[in-house]
């Protein structure tokens, strides 16, 4: 089975999970509520769908059209825009005569399956695999520095002994703590042993983000080839994966950074490269190509011979996994600002960006490591206060539990409209997106 076959799988099991689970949030209190749903389906049926039951008041149904999945509650302006409905008397089963306490958890029901889901994930994906991490002690070699970070003291071969003059053990969530967290400084032991702290600016994060350099520290990788793409200038000139580049350019090369750092990047430009093969030393002189690429890498030749990977009894997943989930929440929403630049906004993905979060080959651990992040992913998304999201319910009926008025169905529907008319124009922009990367790369 090809890899975009598997990815297209794992995202339709997992979306199909999480919808049905987001759903049955609502689904739930509404009958604790005596609430009529008089439909509950996975995916939308747009005039045709392709399963259908009824099974006491409820028809439960597959759709056609996979951009989601809905409840149809009695009494309620939503999606359906079912107008002829509410011309009529509100009755005892229906959404609109249930005191606004309880609307207000029926709406808030699917966004709280979604965290608890994510929450779930995580305590057990603890509990089953454990969790690998990387510390200072599995890199003897420590981070290559970008040049950014170089300006502020940083340098090849640091390790972080403390963030916020406070320890820190997991050197691979470094870059991600840089980015989403408020970084005062941090305390690093240079390659020669000295120990030195280094203050950063206040507004790092955006820096990172402004200069496309969200990972500033880089795992060391020796100078071996582990990629060659053989229709690119090094595959054609001869490179072949293992050997060991030695020199580029006059500059000798013992990490992989220096040999990025040396390379002349000018599409044409005229490369030396001397490479050693087994025992056998030879001297190369390759053409970059039009995209400015010489065609090889090493990502798989790291300094890290090994991870460390730890253990957790039930308890400790339960307490670490829930800080875990929590804590992948709290960076979504720290780094959701970003959506709102320029740059940001050309970064927002439909169901492409979603697929490839999923690896191209079946692999459980990550497919539920993915479905976690993307119920998380949900649980935020659907709480934003847009009508025709759960959000946008729940912002009118907090209104109205604080003036003490209801806002009239003319205004909802209006709202309704308008609502789902922007959530349109989010899909169709996020999925161009989509499609102008997979046309341009």
């Amino acid at each position: 089975m090809s890899p975009f076959a598997v990815k297209a799988l794992q995202l339709l099991l997992s979306l199909s999970l999480l919808i049905v689970l987001h759903e049955l949030g609502h689904f739930i209190p509404a009958k604790l509520f005596k609430t009529r749903v008089e439909k509950f389906y996975l995916f939308f049926d747009v005039k045709y769908s392709l399963f259908k039951k009824k099974i006491g008041e409820t028809v439960y149904g597959i759709g056609w059209l996979p951009l989601g999945g809905y409840v149809k509650i009695a009494g309620m302006i939503d999606e359906s825009m079912d107008k002829e409905q509410m011309a009529g008397p509100p009755q005892p089963w229906e959404f609109r005569s249930k005191p606004a306490w309880q609307r207000l958890i029926i709406m808030l029901g699917g966004v709280t399956v979604n965290v608890i889901v994510g929450l779930v994930i995580y305590i057990s994906i603890l509990f089953f695999y454990g969790r690998d991490v990387i510390t200072a002690d599995d890199m003897p070699e420590g981070f290559a520095v970008h040049e950014l970070f170089q300006e502020y003291g940083f340098r090849d071969g640091d390790l972080v002994l403390e963030l916020n003059d406070e320890p820190f053990d997991y050197q691979n969530e470094l870059n991600k703590a840089l980015f989403l967290q408020e970084v005062r400084s941090l305390t690093v032991r240079h390659r020669e042993g000295n120990i030195e702290r280094i203050e950063l600016p206040k507004d790092i994060g955006t820096l990172m983000f402004q200069s496309d350099v969200l990972k500033p520290f880089e795992y060391m990788r020796t100078n071996a080839i582990d990629t060659v793409l053989a229709d690119f200038p090094a595959g054609l000139a001869g490179l072949q994966k293992g050997d060991l580049i030695l020199n580029i350019n006059n500059t000798p090369v013992q990490h992989w950074h220096e040999f990025n750092q040396a390379i002349d990047k000018t599409p044409g430009a005229q490369n030396t490269v001397v490479y050693q093969r087994g025992l056998d030393q030879d001297t190369l002189v390759i053409a970059t190509g039009e995209t400015g690429q010489l065609g090889l890498n090493n990502f798989g030749r790291q300094w890290i011979d090994r991870g460390t990977h730890l253990s957790f009894s039930l308890s400790e997943s339960l307490s670490k996994g829930t800080a875990y989930g929590i804590g992948i929440l709290s960076d979504y929403v720290k780094q959701f600002k970003y959506v709102f630049t320029k740059k940001g906004a050309t970064q927002v993905g439909g169901f492409g960006a979603i697929g490839n979060m999923f690896p191209g080959t079946w692999d459980w651990l990550s497919f539920w490591q993915t479905t976690a992040l993307i119920s998380i992913i949900l649980a935020f998304m659907n709480i934003l206060p847009i009508p025709a999201l759960d959000g946008g319910h729940v912002m009118f009926l907090l209104y109205e539990m604080v003036s003490g008025r209801k806002p009239n169905d003319k205004f909802m529907e209006y709202a309704q409209m308008i609502g789902f008319f922007i959530l349109i124009a989010l899909v169709l922009f996020a999925n161009g997106n989509d499609l102008v990367r997979w046309i341009f790369g």
